[in-house]
């Protein structure tokens, strides 16, 4: 079984579609981000970063004690090695897939969150990192839709590199971007949105984020952004 740490975000999303996918028994464990729970020991102890997700492993591949993994982009490579599926065999199509997962965790995931927090949630309109992150997220949905012109997924067939950017795509309207203006963009999410795997995916967890629909409070703000805890 597997413990998957989480709160309802874009990165903890990519690993519960995963799971859902690769057809892995796990289950929930809240970490209630908005209220401080990642600074916890017991949190810390299996993901020293204090970001969730982490998981722990309790029947890891091999045998032995329980092992724990934080950063998304590294659980979706253990997921994928202790299952056996969607990371292309073929050398060039392993090496596509770990090209856009590594393009998804480096480039895509960090610049479209500070668009979206900076459209979002900033405390002042400052109109200099609003047009900067959002003119970057444009360029990167941009070269995403040229890779997908020609390829119905991100590495041929669907991978965990799909996974690792699906959730983030989902919050289009955050990053100030319509996906009719990047129809590649757009065939390829409604495609992966069907799939059962992602709808079982991106709900799982979704209750802790309850009385959160208001959007967050200035406590959750504070803990979020930058501020560290009390």
């Amino acid at each position: 079984m597997i413990e998957l740490h989480t709160f309802p975000t874009p990165n903890s999303f990519k690993v519960s579609i995963a799971l859902e996918e690769m057809e892995l028994p796990y289950e929930i464990h809240s970490v209630n981000i908005a209220r401080g729970e990642q600074f916890e020991p017991k949190f810390l102890a299996i993901s020293p970063n204090n970001r969730i997700p982490a998981i722990v492993d309790r029947d890891p591949i091999g045998g032995g004690e329980a092992i724990s993994l934080f950063e998304s982009g590294a659980i979706l490579q253990y997921l994928a090695e202790k299952s056996g599926r969607f990371v292309p065999g073929d050398l060039r199509g392993r090496l596509a897939c770990t090209e856009w997962l590594f393009w998804q965790m480096a480039g895509l995931g960090p610049m479209v969150g500070q668009a979206g927090h900076f459209r979002n949630y900033a405390p002042e309109k400052i109109e200099y990192g609003i047009t900067r992150y959002t003119n970057e997220a444009a360029r990167l949905y941009g070269v995403m839709d040229k890779r997908l012109a020609d390829h119905e997924f991100l590495a041929d067939e669907y991978s965990i590199a799909d996974m690792a950017c699906w959730p983030w795509i989902d919050y289009h309207d955050h990053h100030g971007q319509k996906l009719e203006d990047f129809p590649n963009v757009g065939r390829w999410h409604t495609a992966i949105d069907e799939r059962p795997g992602t709808q079982r995916g991106k709900v799982a967890g979704a209750e802790l984020a309850a009385g959160m629909s208001q959007g967050l409070d200035e406590e959750a703000k504070r803990i979020l952004f930058g501020h560290g805890k009390k």
